[in-house]
């Protein structure tokens, strides 16, 4: 088997479909909690949504939003004020130009503010199960120490991933971004414990 397959298969294995850390009810809780991760970790982002969306319950309530009000919400977030303007103009589009209902294709989910193409397939990913590979600074991380992808930015190691994989996508996404964020480590990997160590050439490879 080649190396590549090998890596799939074991990701599979020991990730047995993967799902969010994040906690959402519905497809509008998700789209908000997967645009607050950016550039968060999800940790943070689920002890803010409670509150926030008892004070917007769904995407009507967030387009009428004040901005100053939103903000006070989710200020622990990472780039909250940006944030709470995409908030705002994403729920705004979502009633004025899809009578309400979020849409599930990517490129309408690309034409809300704040929504790029992660945040898109993250969504496509989580909600509908679509074969979709979304790159963010784990994956791009554990994609590059293991070989898969030499590429310089996450559109690009995403469309490397894409051929490489080429099905179960989702799963392999979420698998990508647990092994990322709990063993293969920005700092201090567990490279003696990781079931992926005989397959590693990394040379941030701790021995």
């Amino acid at each position: 088997m080649k190396k590549n397959e090998q890596i799939k298969e074991l990701f599979l294995k020991h990730f047995n479909k993967a799902t969010t850390e994040l906690k959402f009810s519905n497809l509008y809780e998700l789209i908000v909690c997967v645009m607050l991760s950016a550039q968060c970790t999800d940790k943070r982002v689920n002890l803010i949504t409670p509150k926030l969306f008892e004070a917007y319950p769904d995407v009507k309530a967030l387009a009428n939003a004040k901005l100053s009000s939103l903000k006070t919400y989710i200020q622990s977030c990472s780039f909250f004020n940006n944030k709470a303007q995409n908030l705002i103009k994403m729920a705004q589009a979502v009633c004025e130009e899809f009578n309400g209902e979020i849409p599930l294709n990517e490129k309408d989910l690309k034409s809300l503010a704040g929504v790029g193409q992660k945040t898109a397939h993250v969504v496509l990913i989580e909600w509908c199960g679509a074969n979709f590979m979304a790159v963010d600074t784990h994956v791009f991380r554990v994609s590059h120490r293991l070989g898969l992808s030499n590429a310089k930015t996450p559109e690009a190691t995403e469309e490397d991933l894409t051929k490489i994989f080429k099905d179960e996508l989702n799963y392999l996404h979420q698998a990508m971004v647990l092994f990322g964020r709990y063993t293969c480590k920005a700092k201090k990997p567990l490279c003696k414990e990781c079931f992926l160590n005989h397959l590693c050439k990394s040379k941030d490879k701790e021995s």
